[in-house]
């Protein structure tokens, strides 16, 4: 199984990152903690202290379009936090 993982970068997500050493990732809907976890550490070296998860719902969007309303809706996508040891952090931005 394949687990996708990117991180969100907000202005929240920075400030959670500067002052408690927590990041943001998007994460595959079918991921484990322990698949998360193992995922941080190898891609960015660092030891992971605790996981916390949130399953994001879809939102509902519709749009006019010629031949009437179109109703849909987003896919359900799952947020991981992820907290690292005390005096590490993660560098998101050093292989540009």
């Amino acid at each position: 199984m394949e687990i996708s993982i990117k991180p969100i970068l907000t202005e929240k997500g920075t400030r959670l990152s500067e002052k408690l050493g927590r990041y943001t990732f998007a994460v595959s809907p079918d991921a484990s903690k322990g698949q998360i976890k193992d995922l941080v550490e190898e891609l960015y070296g660092v030891k992971v202290v605790k996981v916390n998860t949130a399953v994001m719902r879809g939102k509902n969007k519709s749009r006019w379009t010629k031949t009437g309303l179109l109703r849909g809706k987003t896919e359900r996508w799952k947020k991981a936090f992820v907290c690292v040891a005390e005096g590490q952090s993660i560098d998101f931005f050093s292989n540009i």
